[in-house]
Order: structure tokens, then sequence, then C-alpha cells
């Protein structure tokens, strides 16, 4: 943005809607998107590796209690969820639930800190939300698609994965049309817990964005109940992202 002049709405927006990004077309990178994503998941999962470290079974710390109640209401969820055998489901949401809500969370940030403090460093653009960027959700939605391939391989061998896709849900007669409706199936499954991760998050980043173009008398009185309400919705987008995750991995360890 220019410094002579104040941005134009238009501008504004554009401004903390881009990406700080090296390449160009498919082999670009979005540094901020991988940098802070990066960032976050060193401090979450180091602060709670730390706590591990010093678990007590004494009276625990708040630091130690709030962990606990995390990883207990995760278990929970997956006990309840996921009927298969595998010790990788658990720690794979525990690990999705903290560091989606993790990401989210920086959605409460004043959206001109991050461009900011980029721009002491000679950076014009930074978004600070990665879940804003459809190329992180999608790369996790990805991610969680490929886990319920080994699943299935694993849970059922490539015969019984190769039968089941052939004859459900209309018998073996109908062999085609049950393959095409499964790969259908699959593929529907990373688009939509993709974009429903993104279009929910970038909405919200939309108003802070509006919010941030009024005067700053008005921004406290509308950005105020904003942040609380979207409180509810961070927390509420990263459960979502965990527990489909959790659905997905049981389908694939279970026999239709």
């Amino acid at each position: 943005m220019s410094e002579s002049a104040a941005p134009s709405a238009t501008e504004y927006i554009q401004h903390h809607l881009t990406n700080f990004t090296v390449g160009h077309g498919f082999w670009s990178l979005n540094l901020d998107t991988l940098i802070t994503s990066a960032f976050l998941g060193l401090v979450i999962f180091g602060t709670m590796y730390l706590v591990a470290r010093k678990v007590t079974s004494g009276v625990p710390g708040k630091l130690q209690s709030l962990v606990e109640v995390v990883i207990e209401m995760v278990e929970e969820q997956v006990h309840d969820t996921f009927h298969g055998d595998s010790k990788l489901v658990a720690p794979l949401a525990l690990t999705i639930f903290v560091w989606v809500f993790a990401i989210n969370a920086m959605d409460l940030l004043p959206v001109d800190f991050a461009p900011m403090v980029a721009s002491l460093f000679g950076v014009e653009h930074w978004k600070v939300v990665p879940t804003t960027d459809p190329n992180h959700t999608f790369a996790m939605s990805l991610t969680v698609f490929f886990l319920c391939i080994y699943g299935n391989f694993a849970a059922k061998g490539a015969g019984g994965y190769a039968k089941e896709a052939l004859t459900v849900p209309f018998g073996p007669a109908m062999a085609p049309a049950n393959l095409i409706f499964r790969i259908l199936e699959d593929l529907a499954k990373p688009i939509s817990l993709s974009l429903r991760l993104f279009g929910n998050m970038y909405a919200g980043e939309m108003v802070f964005i509006l919010i941030g173009l009024m005067p700053i008398y008005v921004q406290w009185i509308l950005g105020a109940p904003w942040a609380i309400f979207h409180i509810l919705v961070i927390t509420l987008q990263a459960f979502i992202f965990m527990i489909l995750t959790v659905i997905y991995m049981s389908m694939a360890y279970e026999s239709h």
C-alpha cells in the first residue's frame, strides 16, 4: 500500500487478502501460510510436550489441567465415533483439533497487526490465518484422504477393499455403478472437508476486514461482539474438522 495516501476500501481489502508468495504458478509457495502454521505447531505441541514431561499425579497445575481436559474430550469423541482398531486415530484427532484451533485463533488478532509487523521486515503482505488459504485446508484434507486409503488397505487388505468398492451399495451385479459412486464419495470427502473450513474462516476474516474499514470508535462497538461470537466459530470449525476425520477413518476401518 502507498505510504503517501490512505488506501481505498478496495485496496485495503485486497492488501489483507493477498498472501506473501514466492515463485510462480503451480510452484509458488505462500510463505505466510507455511511459516505461521509451522510456528504455531512448534509452540502448541512443544508446550504440550513440556507439560507431558513434567506431568504429576498430584494436584495438577492450570496448564496441565487444560491439556488433560482437551485430551479427555478428544478421547471421548474418538471412543464414541471410531469403532475400529487403530492407535493412529486418537493422536491424529488430538493433533487436528489443537492445531486447527490454534491456527483459527489467529483470526482474533487485529487485522492490521500482522501486516504492520511484516512491513517492519520489508514484507508487504502477510495473511496471519492459514485456514483462510484454501491451499492449506486442502493439503490437510488430502492428508486425511490418504490416511483413509491406508486405513482401508490396513483393515481389509487389497482384496477386501476392492470387493467393497465393487459390491457396495448395489451388489456385485452393479459393479461399475458401485465403483463410480465410491470414487465420487471418496473425492467428495477431501473437497468438502477443506472447503467447509476455508469458507467459514475466510468469511469471518472478511467481516473483521470490513470492520477495520470503519472509524476506530465504531470498530470496537462491532468488533468486540463479533470477536466473542467468533470464538465459538473457531472452536466449532476445529471440532468439525476433527470429528469428520474420525468418522472418515471409522468408515475406512469398518466393513460395510
